[in-house]
């Protein structure tokens, strides 16, 4: 009997530990940031056709997408801390509901409050899959935090690169109402079926980080981390970096239609295809591979080092939008930079937080970093009001100077004061080490 009963122990030991293998999770979470990254990506798509068919204004529709992103992203933090208590399926399964609903208001809005009540619902939903996913991975290696935040975020990168152009195809043959209804069903079905194979982080004992990434060895709350100013100086970087890439991904639609070449056709490898869908095509799968290659680079070389390298390459690639972006090829060419230079913020800035704040928190301390590209979602209006009464020119550069700055901060500023911040923390860990060995010899000797 007792025999039998260890061979049942056994199996019931090995069956979890084979389901919840860590790759595994982490794979799961890649497809379910695929599959809800339309929301954000295939939007531009979705502007022109509206504005031909309800004519709200292109200003007032992208008012939508920035209530959308700041819905995304400002309440990931409380997601997060959901994660942190109740695990990930719940959290992702509501959010796979969410955004389901969302496309289909979209599909049937009439004003612009319901546009708006749409991008609402849609971010709870985004945001639901985007923190869960990003903060599960910190939690399952932290040993490759960089690695694992970069694959993770690149499926919210290049997951529309698969889906844009049936979404081109199905709004010119069907109309956008039918595009928004059956990707946002087909989306959130997928999610939800995917989402009851999540389970808790239990990453494997004994792991060691990477060599070149300096690592906290105390768990500090959310509360705690805002209270510090390296935290704020983290958070200002990402705000600055993420602005550029954000006014671009809902401006190239406008931008294009602007100098005349949105629909001019483009051969790439033996598929033609209009230019503006080529462009969000080939910048989708540069915006998702740089994510994992950054995040990479960043457990090998550090991370402010690779923060400092590709901030300057953003500028650059948005300096060089304005100089040459009036050409169609160099537009397609410096849009593509753009986005391989600015997707790593989703993979450096989270792995960052983790190293510096820990990982028991690090859904919601992630989550509350991320709020940064919802201040920077901002700024998306308030580019096209810069370009209607200038040109894009100045967004351009005031875009590029900010990238740069971030770049100088991170070497110059970050890297200094994490250095110190984690210096602290061992000498505190030593210390609280020391006086619970010496509570314990005082005890024994009593």
């Amino acid at each position: 009997m007792a025999s039998a009963d260890t061979v049942v122990s056994g199996r019931s030991h090995q069956s979890p530990r084979r389901h919840h293998n860590r790759w595994i999770q982490l794979t799961i979470g890649i497809i379910c940031m695929g599959l809800v990254a339309n929301l954000q990506y295939a939007w531009t798509l979705f502007v022109v056709p509206m504005d031909a068919k309800h004519h709200w204004g292109q200003a007032a529709i992208q008012t939508a997408f920035t209530i959308f992103i700041v819905t995304e992203t400002w309440l990931v933090p409380v997601e997060g801390w959901l994660v942190d208590k109740f695990g990930p399926r719940p959290v992702v399964i509501g959010g796979s509901i969410c955004a389901a609903i969302g496309w289909v208001i979209d599909a049937h809005a009439t004003s612009l409050i319901h546009l708006y009540i749409a991008a609402v619902v849609a971010g709870v939903g985004a945001g639901c899959v985007y923190g869960t996913c990003v903060g599960t991975a910190l939690k399952w290696f932290p040993d490759k935090r960089g690695l694992a935040a970069g694959l993770t975020a690149a499926g919210f990168g290049a997951g529309a690169a698969v889906t844009v152009i049936p979404i081109s195809n199905m709004i010119q043959s069907s109309g956008y109402e039918s595009a928004f209804m059956f990707f946002g069903i087909f989306q959130g079905v997928c999610i939800f079926v995917l989402a009851l194979m999540l389970v808790r982080p239990k990453p494997p004992a004994n792991i060691v980080p990477a060599k070149r990434v300096v690592s906290t060895k105390i768990d500090y709350t959310t509360a705690q981390m805002v209270r510090s100013p390296l935290f704020w100086v983290l958070y200002a970087m990402f705000v600055c970096v993420a602005a550029g890439g954000v006014i671009a991904t809902a401006q190239f639609g406008p931008i294009a239609k602007e100098y005349g070449f949105a629909k001019m056709p483009v051969t790439l490898l033996g598929v033609t295809l209009p230019l503006l869908a080529m462009t969000l095509s080939i910048d989708n799968m540069c915006n998702g591979f740089t994510r994992p290659l950054c995040g990479f680079i960043s457990d090998k070389i550090g991370r402010e080092n690779t923060m400092f390298i590709i901030f300057l390459g953003e500028g650059v690639a948005l300096l060089g939008l304005m100089q040459f972006g009036h050409n169609p090829y160099m537009f397609m060419l410096f849009a593509a930079m753009t986005f391989l230079c600015w997707g790593e913020i989703f993979s450096i800035f989270p792995a960052t937080c983790a190293d510096t704040f820990g990982s028991k928190y690090a859904a919601a301390n992630a989550g509350t970093l991320y709020t940064a590209k919802g201040t920077a979602s901002m700024l998306v209006p308030l580019a096209s009001v810069l370009a209607s009464l200038g040109s894009w020119n100045t967004v351009f550069i005031v875009c590029a100077i900010t990238s740069i700055a971030a770049g100088l901060c991170a070497k110059f500023v970050l890297a200094p004061m994490r250095k110190r911040w984690i210096e602290n923390t061992v000498t505190q860990t030593a210390a609280n080490e020391q006086s619970i060995n010496a509570s314990l010899q005082t005890g024994s000797v009593q």
